[in-house]
């Protein structure tokens, strides 16, 4: 899959990631700013996007809500890429349609494994229905308590574990339990996962 894979770099400053990419079997192509991007996305097809938020002309997030209100582009997948390390606009980013979200400065191991699994889900979503690809079986979905589902949809909210806490009467510690409780119901492992998966789900109201 890898070794066939084409993306677009999307970025002000692609050097590293373009000279990286390839040694790894990615077919790389760059943009500067989102409006030659969205030239690049219109004319030619891309396995994903790699986008950058802080670009001139055009920044990361009217990139792609402009991707995903096009008919051509709305199903490719996109990571994000922001040196801004805040839950709000990490969320803000999954609600708008980003498929995952890394912050910079990462190490290459861990964007590599980021793409192969966004990559992975994007393949098996063009042979089996919407939603079929999820950590659980969709016919049998975790059951959350009513109290889970509070602190996710908190969470979804980007409030932190203290706020979280004060707002639910609950000790900091117990918010850290629940949110435990819930990564292995949903099997994923952290935060931004779970609120992803709540989106894309029935789990929590959006």
């Amino acid at each position: 899959m890898s070794e066939l894979a084409k993306i677009l770099l999307v970025d002000d400053n692609p050097k590293y990631l373009k000279d990286a990419l390839p040694f790894y079997g990615y077919n790389v192509e760059t943009a500067s700013d989102g409006v030659q991007a969205l030239k690049l996305l219109n004319k030619n097809h891309y396995d994903m996007v790699l986008l950058d938020v802080m670009m001139p002309n055009m920044n990361g997030w009217e990139t792609l809500n402009a991707i995903r209100t096009s008919k051509k582009t709305e199903l490719i997948p996109v990571i994000m890429i922001s040196a801004v390390n805040e839950e709000q606009k990490i969320i803000t980013g999954l609600k708008t349609g980003a498929d995952d979200y890394i912050v910079k400065p990462f190490i290459l191991p861990n964007l590599l494994a980021r793409i192969e699994a966004v990559l992975r889900r994007a393949n098996r979503q063009k042979t089996v229905e919407k939603k079929s690809d999820l950590p659980y079986n969709i016919d049998k979905k975790p059951l959350l308590t009513s109290r889970e589902k509070e602190v996710l949809a908190l969470a979804a909210k980007g409030e932190s574990n203290k706020n979280i806490a004060e707002i639910l009467v609950l000790r900091e510690v117990t918010v850290k339990s629940h949110l435990n409780n819930i990564f292995k119901k949903l099997n994923v492992t952290n935060r931004t996962q779970a609120v992803l998966l709540a989106m894309q789900t029935d789990l929590i109201d959006n």
